[in-house]
């Protein structure tokens, strides 16, 4: 059952990085980057896996996911900068975005200026909604473009690097696949209700 709920999202992640390499790899986390849970932790690692068979090279594929947070971003950062905290907490919902997603994201713009956007691009869960908060308070849209673009590269080398050491490794890992395959797909799948329950616990009580 578990294999059957994400196997899709794995063969759409696999497939379309393999069909269209770096270019697949933008319009990925560019999804990501437009509130949609499509994990940029599943995304990397493959594009680094495909690293590893000689399809691109490691600053492709990092290079490709940074491009394609930003790209994902500016659509998101138009929204919260023209509809406003009235249609974010009106319609944020269907973002999983809530009133205590905003507030944080307040503190966070408080204490650090537009340097907060910057940060949040390498903190998992965040950095997905984050675009939405910074359309609000209408942060600087070049000084986002850019802490977007270079924090999502921070957050792309370690991930696409993982990808790489296990394609490296596949023969010598192989024989565990099989034996942890479950154990890998209810992480994945605990980690993910995880993120949706946050979110919609924090729905409930805005």
């Amino acid at each position: 059952m578990l294999d059957a709920i994400l196997e899709p999202i794995v063969n759409f992640i696999e497939n379309t990085i393999s069909s269209i390499g770096p270019f697949g790899v933008s319009i990925l986390m560019a999804i990501e980057s437009c509130n949609v849970p499509l994990p940029s932790e599943a995304i990397l690692p493959f594009a680094g896996f495909m690293v590893s068979k000689g399809h691109m090279t490691i600053h492709q594929a990092a290079w490709a996911g940074a491009f394609g947070c930003v790209l994902g971003s500016i659509p998101s950062y138009y929204l919260g900068y023209f509809g406003g905290r009235p249609f974010v907490e009106k319609y944020g919902k269907y973002f999983l975005i809530s009133k205590k997603d905003l507030e944080m994201a307040d503190k966070w713009e408080q204490k650090y200026g537009n340097f907060a956007f910057f940060i949040c691009r390498m903190l998992p869960v965040v950095r997905t909604f984050i675009s939405l908060p910074a359309g609000i308070l209408k942060a600087n849209i070049l000084q986002f473009t850019l802490f977007t673009f270079l924090g999502s590269l921070i957050w792309s080398y370690p991930l696409v690097y993982v990808g790489i050491k296990l394609g490296e490794h596949r023969e010598a890992l192989s024989h565990f696949w099989h034996k942890f395959d479950l154990v890998i797909v209810i992480i994945c799948v605990i980690l993910f209700a995880m993120y949706l329950k946050h979110h919609f616990d924090n729905l409930k009580e805005s």
